[in-house]
């Protein structure tokens, strides 16, 4: 059987998994809008029939509007995917506020105004499946990282109330916790704070603990994402790559561990 394409919109598609998504989901014969500040490196996909435009998504107004334009290139809209964002690294007491309120207008504040752009229009054709990228962050947090992990925690927060409230609209939500991709992320899309020389020992130390770490090729990634939309009845919460899915689940048993080591003072509050 045949199915009517669906049409995608995509943010921070220019590159690495945004990309990876736009890539399969036109190879799967559905639509796709794709956004980014920098919309060059989509150039080749625009050949394919993808529609780029240049977006900020910190700019409220200008996702209000480019949310109406990538409705009306197709008429609809589909799937919603949340993935523009960036890496903040720094320790909690290096991070400039200006550093802080940049980063977070783009990967949580970004995040939110594209919900609530596109909300009305998938609770109006009674269907759609916004997928929010988070990442294996936002477990726990993690020296140097605080503040990425911190949006990316306050995503997953947003995104689980969200998928209460829309439900009864048929819209679903999907939280999407990535390990390490070949995304240009700590190149292309990394701010770093000064360093203080305080913490040089532990910086070393977290080099040690990097150095062995390998990123996967961002296809694979769209792949599982790809059959993720294809189910009736989608997970709410998907972690993405073997490795990070070990870390995820080690840092929830871990947090379990502590709880129920401390509950009896947790009981003794009331």
């Amino acid at each position: 059987m045949t199915r009517e394409p669906r049409t995608w919109f995509i943010t921070g598609a220019s590159r690495g998994l945004g990309r990876a998504f736009a890539e399969a989901a036109l190879a799967a014969g559905d639509r796709v809008v794709g956004v980014a500040r920098d919309v060059t490196p989509l150039e080749d996909l625009v050949e394919r029939g993808l529609v780029a435009f240049p977006l900020d998504v910190s700019d409220r107004q200008a996702v209000v509007a480019g949310v109406e334009r990538a409705r009306a290139a197709f008429g609809r809209l589909d799937v919603v995917v949340n993935n523009a964002g960036g890496v903040l690294l720094g320790m909690v007491e290096e991070v400039t506020e200006d550093q802080a309120r940049a980063h977070l207008d783009t990967n949580f504040f970004g995040a939110l105004w594209v919900t609530q752009a596109v909300v009305p229009h998938l609770r109006a054709q009674g269907s759609g499946h916004v997928l929010q990228v988070s990442s294996m962050g936002s477990a726990g947090g993690f020296a140097s990282t605080g503040i990425y992990s911190a949006g990316k925690a306050a995503l997953d927060a947003v995104s689980e109330a969200l998928a209460m409230e829309v439900e009864p609209f048929g819209i679903k939500v999907t939280v999407l916790q990535p390990g390490g991709y070949e995304t240009g992320l700590f190149t292309l899309g990394l701010t770093t704070a000064e360093e203080n020389p305080a913490y040089a020992p532990l910086r070393a130390r977290l080099s040690e603990v990097w150095a062995g770490s390998e990123d996967c090729d961002p296809r694979l990634a769209a792949a599982v994402v790809m059959r993720v939309v294809e189910l009736e009845e989608p997970p709410k919460r998907v972690v993405l790559g073997g490795a990070a899915y070990d870390v995820v689940r080690r840092l929830g048993r871990a947090r379990e561990a502590e709880l129920a080591e401390w509950e009896h003072l947790s009981r003794r509050a009331g």
